[in-house]
């Protein structure tokens, strides 16, 4: 079989499988009408800031869509989680115009911010609130705004984060066939990315965590890229941990843009995955190149300076195993628990953490009743979380 045929059999089934994660009304994320719900009803209700180089819409309930937009533009949403939410879980509305708090994730509220100026300045306030911390949270492929807002608030209500959090939502199409179209669309907006971190470094954040999927991770290296060159990789130490999860990253390009970067002060941290489907689809389509998210060769990684994280028997309700950080609930937790360490990673403390890590493990375990075989990678050695062994 030509390679020709095979690329093209390999977009079918993109588009084929992928096409259950699009959602049928794309960028719809303010309800018509809001059904009433009690405090009770209502674990929390998370304010989150987005910036963003989506294009704006006027069209009914909706703010952003896929389009592209040459400058950045800025907003906060108020997105609250019902209190039977579960773990892992993205409860959503079979109706878009329909929002009902009690038993779905809802848009309470969205103000759009004409500049930059007062977007930063509330975003200063919130950090101050929250002890000087900030994420960032940049999202992956075939991403709809109102995909992104919501993957984002379960993301920062279940790994239980502590500090302000913050949307970079580059222009996804949304749409399973728009390969090409967000790769080229994450491109545009590593500049809009890079200014963003520099905002909230502005705006006050001592520490910043950076949290990036699948292609959003591209954007992400292409940034820290950008802020390398210029002299100021980590913001003046306010960079502190980089989770690339599942990352859509050709493998060569990631080690060009690492040397670029340098051994970094806190260790990048890559999950990693051989049984996710989206990332050997998308190495197909690539030209058979081995995508960072999918690689084996942990060793080979933790060379250029990061923890590895190999996480292809943890069990996912997505036959792509591609969102395993977010949907897993003893991964989710493992995350919060990595961000909301205090102190500065290096490699003298990472058997501690390692330790910390393998404790949650057994107890998140016990609590969702789930097995984890966790291994973890780093420079110094090599940690199996399932059974405790290290290498």
């Amino acid at each position: 079989m030509s390679f020709r045929k095979l690329r093209s059999i390999a977009c079918m089934l993109l588009a084929v499988v992928l096409a259950g994660c699009a959602n049928p009304n794309p960028s719809r994320l303010i309800a018509q009408t809001i059904a009433p719900a009690t405090e009770a009803q209502v674990a929390a209700v998370h304010d989150i800031f987005i910036v963003t180089n989506r294009a704006s819409t006027e069209k009914p309930g909706e703010i952003f869509n896929g389009n592209r937009a040459s400058a950045a533009a800025f907003a906060r949403v108020d997105i609250s989680i019902p209190a039977a939410h579960e773990t892992g879980k993205m409860e959503l509305a079979p109706n878009p115009k329909v929002a009902d708090p009690a038993r779905y994730f809802a848009a309470r509220r969205a103000r759009l911010y004409p500049e930059e100026k007062p977007f930063e300045q509330a975003l200063a306030k919130s950090i101050a609130k929250r002890g000087g911390r900030a994420l960032i949270f940049i999202h992956g492929y075939n991403t709809g705004f109102d995909a992104a807002v919501y993957r984002a608030a379960q993301i920062f209500h279940d790994a239980q984060y502590s500090g302000a959090p913050i949307l970079f939502s580059w222009p996804s199409a949304g749409r399973t066939i728009d390969y090409v179209y967000d790769n080229n669309s994450a491109t545009t907006a590593r500049d809009a990315l890079e200014e963003t971190m520099r905002m909230v470094a502005r705006a006050g954040a001592k520490r910043i965590d950076i949290v990036a999927h699948s292609m959003g991770s591209w954007v992400t290296m292409e940034a820290l890229r950008q802020l390398a060159i210029t002299g100021d990789r980590d913001l003046g130490g306010r960079v502190a941990d980089v989770v690339l999860a599942s990352p859509d990253l050709d493998l060569d390009v990631f080690k060009g843009q690492m040397r670029r970067y340098g051994v970094p002060k806190h260790p990048f941290v890559i999950l990693t995955s051989r049984n996710d489907r989206a990332l050997t689809l998308s190495g197909i389509i690539a030209g058979n190149q081995p995508r960072l998210g999918d690689y084996a060769d942990a060793k080979d990684l933790t060379d250029l300076g990061v923890v590895v994280v190999d996480v292809t028997k943890v069990s996912s309700d997505s036959w792509l195993n591609h969102t395993k950080f977010a949907e897993n609930p003893v991964l989710v937790k493992l995350l919060g628990e990595r961000l909301s360490n205090q102190g500065n990673l290096n490699e003298r403390e990472e058997p501690i953490v390692a330790g910390q890590m393998e404790s949650l493990v057994k107890g998140v375990g016990q609590t969702f009743g789930t097995a984890a075989d966790i291994v973890i990678t780093t420079p110094l050695q090599v940690i199996e979380l399932a059974t405790g062994n290290v290498r």
